[in-house]
């Protein structure tokens, strides 16, 4: 279990970027498997997930999960549709005792508060959601309920620098849209990159005005702490799991 120190300091929220331990689930999927979508058993990720209800304090049926997709989908969740299927990549609500939660495996989770208005937001930020907007579309959103708000967002363990390859179509698709976005790659060979995932997710809060903390984690190197969708790519497993990261208003 990870904290943001900023978030830490608020007394009105709870929140926590959950490890893989202290779970049910075996093998693969040992322990604290929270993804729906994966094919562990359906009875054990229930129990995970009353396992991460009990230590946040709400009842089960409180905790809101996305059925994520790389989107850039942002939902307000309201009283009258928590109990929906949520088709987005990211949520924002005003409901106290209402626990959004994100599910990662090398994608970046990200918490939010905006303490003026009393407002938390989950994301579900990997490459292609940072590249068509997610986290611009839910800051908006945010400030569309209310224009004068103070958002602090803490981005939690994702893939580090080090361990994100990628090839040159990849590179070429972030330089064609701003040459700016050069400064995020790193040189690995002549056929591969290194990109820095969490820097370039970072920067598009900072440019919102957010204020930012870090659960600097590499979630590829500490297989004891995190699934890693990379590492079971690179281990030829046939699926991985998903650690969950959740915010509430008490």
């Amino acid at each position: 279990m990870f904290y943001s120190k900023k978030l830490n300091k608020f007394k009105s929220i709870k929140h926590c970027f959950f490890s893989r331990r202290n779970g049910f689930s075996k093998g693969l999927y040992k322990s604290l498997n929270c993804g729906r979508g994966s094919k562990d058993s359906k009875k054990k990720i229930k129990k995970n997930l009353n396992y991460v209800s009990q230590k946040m304090f709400i009842n089960k049926n409180e905790l809101i999960l996305m059925n994520q997709t790389h989107s850039n989908k942002v939902i307000e969740i309201k009283k009258s549709n928590f109990k929906n299927k949520i088709n987005s990549d990211a949520m924002i609500t005003k409901v106290k005792g209402l626990a959004l939660g994100v599910v990662t495996a090398d994608c970046v989770p990200i918490l939010i508060y905006d303490i003026k208005n009393e407002i938390v937001g989950c994301i579900h930020a990997g490459w292609k959601g940072a590249f068509t907007g997610i986290i611009k579309n839910t800051i908006n959103k945010i400030k569309e309920l209310n224009s004068n708000s103070k958002i602090f967002a803490s981005i939690g363990p994702c893939i580090g620098r080090e361990s994100y390859e990628v090839d040159l179509v990849f590179y070429k698709k972030f330089l064609n849209k701003s040459k700016k976005n050069k400064k995020y790659f790193f040189p690995k060979n002549k056929n591969k990159k290194l990109f820095n995932l969490r820097k370039f997710v970072a920067d598009r809060l900072v440019e919102l005005k957010v204020i930012v903390d870090h659960v600097n984690r590499d979630t590829f190197k500490e297989k004891a702490n995190f699934f890693s969708y990379r590492r079971s790519c690179k281990f030829k497993q046939n699926d991985y799991g998903r650690c969950i990261s959740v915010i509430n208003l008490i």
